[in-house]
């Protein structure tokens, strides 16, 4: 077995958020266990006001997982069978799974090279083809990849010209803004999760959906909890996708720090793009709005081999996402094969590496992780 050098670098390490939230997490869980509000109540309420503040919508409504507000999102836009929603192929699955629940049809778009988010052009030649064939499309669903803002001003144009729903994917952006403004916030809807390892993380799962519409977020919070606004009358078929109050308190907490964790991302990205730009990396770039850094992604031609130098090294990386959304297997018979014309996603899917970036991350551990890549490159252990 091959050792592993002590320490490693993690490819994420929480323990420095927790030491920074624990004086103020410990003593109001004890408060909400005597009170035994486990389930949505006053904490969920005190963290949905807290991030409609922060993000700048009038309502937010938060779930059990990122995946659950986007499903929910879907549902409330009247999304059904054989509706078509233009998806980039390159993301995490959970993107499309709300609109396969539903019996949608995901239709995916190419990317663009720079930013891995969905290339509006190949999106509108997607949508044509459609409609040749005489199929509705009704929306879209920008993601906002590793943080990256999708091109806010492009998306709100195709949208309007061809009248699509927008469901902004922002899972992985809370905190980034196009022209001083939240990405989520631009669609009739956005999404997040609140995965732990995400920049606002939970201790387990969560999720939020926002918008301005207050309708469309009445008829949210009803399906959150089973479909009913009135105890025991479920006006429709609802879901038990309720966020749970721990993960409010949790979260309600490390909101105060987002901030600050966020530029510690920024420094750290910047620092990898100072001292890896002499390297044939491929280094990530802020191109449209701004970027929090949920990833650093780069991409290598010889990925696998250097992920496995970097192993040896005690570098922990990660892959985000080695296989495209038209290539999973569960899609085989529910989705219209399309194997044509994804260069971009493909080259992401196989050349895309995650490097270790994470609050509270070192200089000393990134210096260890630049180091092993200029060995690496130098020829070293290869």
């Amino acid at each position: 077995m091959t050792r592993i050098p002590d320490p490693c670098v993690p490819f994420v390490d929480l323990a420095p958020q927790w030491a920074q939230v624990r004086a103020r997490v410990l003593p109001e869980l004890e408060t909400l266990f005597e009170a035994s509000a486990f389930s949505l109540g006053p904490w969920v309420a005190e963290l949905e006001d807290a991030l409609a503040g922060y993000l700048g919508v009038r309502h937010a409504i938060a779930v059990s997982s990122g995946s659950a507000a986007l499903h929910l999102a879907v549902v409330a836009a009247g999304i059904g069978p054989g509706d078509r929603v233009l998806v980039p192929a390159h993301s995490f699955i959970g993107t499309i799974w709300g609109l396969l629940y539903q019996g949608a049809v995901p239709v995916f778009c190419d990317v663009e090279d720079a930013t891995g988010t969905i290339d509006f052009a190949d999106a509108a030649r997607r949508l044509a083809a459609c409609e040749q064939q005489g199929l509705r499309v009704r929306a879209i669903v920008p993601v906002h990849l590793y943080g990256q803002a999708v091109d806010i001003a492009a998306l709100l144009d195709f949208a309007m010209a061809h009248g699509l729903e927008v469901i902004e994917d922002a899972a992985q952006a809370i905190g980034a803004r196009w022209q001083g403004r939240a990405l989520g916030s631009f669609g009739a809807m956005g999404c997040f999760s609140f995965y732990p390892a995400k920049n606002l993380g939970a201790a387990g799962e969560g999720g939020l959906v926002v918008t301005d519409d207050m309708a469309m977020a009445a008829r949210l919070r009803a399906l959150r909890d089973h479909g009913q606004r009135e105890r025991y009358v479920h006006e429709e078929v609802g879901y038990n996708y309720r966020m749970d109050a721990i993960q409010a308190l949790v979260l309600s907490a490390k909101l105060e720090h987002l901030d600050d964790w966020t530029e510690q991302r920024r420094a750290l990205a910047a620092r990898y793009n100072a001292l890896l730009a002499d390297t044939p990396l491929r280094l990530p770039c802020t191109v449209h709005g701004s970027h929090v850094h949920h990833l650093y992604v780069v991409r290598a031609s010889a990925r696998d081999a250097l992920r496995s130098h970097l192993q040896r090294h005690g570098v922990q990386t990660g892959l985000h996402y080695p296989v495209p959304l038209y290539r999973q297997p569960c899609l085989a018979g529910i989705v219209p094969a399309a194997d044509e014309g994804f260069a971009r996603s493909e080259d992401w899917a196989c050349n895309g590496l995650s490097l270790p970036l994470f609050a509270g991350m070192s200089e000393g551990q990134q210096d260890r992780v630049i180091a092993a890549i200029h060995g690496f490159f130098a020829g070293k252990g290869r």
